[in-house]
């Protein structure tokens, strides 16, 4: 197949950007997203040119690290994978691709395609902990723990952190990602002792970064490639509601809680 991908290629933050056009032919349908960006940079490398700058690691769904708009899209069409889990059968003959970073005041961008996403890596460390000392490994069986609640822990933990949904959202919010790092802890027995001072550090830490406030369109839960629900927003509220209702001290990460 043919196919032309527009690139949208930045030096950096303060210069200008724009759309760089390359055709693409003898594409096979099997190829993924990323190995045809693969070739692209190839081909630059071989001409003396500069390669596009994308960030990707496992290629297997699994660290989210491949974060791009594919045609208006966070992660390409295909509902529930990454860019590196898209291929190129999703994509008609003759296609024009329009390939875009994250676009988000929160992701201020480094180069072409890649942002800086550690503003992430923050709020997790404002209250994703648990400073609970349990001693040496328990047995299995020893802290019970009902199918609904694991299997929503589960299901929260799945988050890869890309920013799929802060990508899609009108707003930049994060909600969908707090929300289920939250809810992971929240519902366990370990996470319990510093639930209500987690939810406060970390929207407070979410509010600092400078995100959107969430609107409740859903856009988030539409593009998450782990198609974590939006209902863990929710709960995240009835969280945050709670905590402020007790008058928690918020609590520092560094102070372990």
């Amino acid at each position: 197949m043919k196919i032309t991908l527009r690139i949208w290629r930045q030096k950096n933050a303060s210069a200008p950007g724009g759309f760089d056009e390359f055709p693409m032919d003898h594409i096979s349908e099997d190829m993924s997203f990323l190995e045809v960006l693969d070739q692209v940079n190839e081909k630059l490398i071989t001409d003396g040119k500069e390669p596009v700058a994308f960030d990707h690691d496992c290629r297997e769904g699994i660290c989210g690290t491949c974060s791009m708009m594919i045609d208006g899209t966070a992660h390409g069409p295909d509902k529930g994978v990454t860019a590196c889990q898209t291929h190129m059968r999703t994509f008609a003959d003759n296609s024009i691709i329009t390939v875009e970073p994250w676009r988000a005041k929160a992701f201020p961008l480094i180069k072409d395609l890649v942002v800086d996403r550690s503003a992430f890596d923050r709020i997790i460390q404002a209250g994703g902990f648990v400073s609970v000392n349990t001693g040496g490994t328990p047995d299995a069986n020893a802290i019970p723990i009902s199918k609904v609640d694991a299997d929503a822990a589960m299901d929260a933990a799945a988050c890869i952190g890309c920013g799929a949904c802060v990508a899609a959202c009108k707003n930049g919010s994060p909600m969908l990602f707090v929300s289920a790092k939250v809810g992971q802890l929240a519902r366990l027995p370990q996470g319990k002792t510093e639930r209500y001072a987690r939810v406060l550090n970390m929207v407070e830490a979410m509010e600092k970064e400078g995100f959107g406030s969430c609107t409740n369109t859903n856009s988030c839960e539409a593009v998450c490639p782990k198609e974590i629900s939006a209902s863990f927003i929710g709960a995240l509220n009835r969280e945050y509601f709670i905590a402020t209702l007790k008058g928690k001290p918020v609590e520092s990460a560094a102070g372990g809680g």
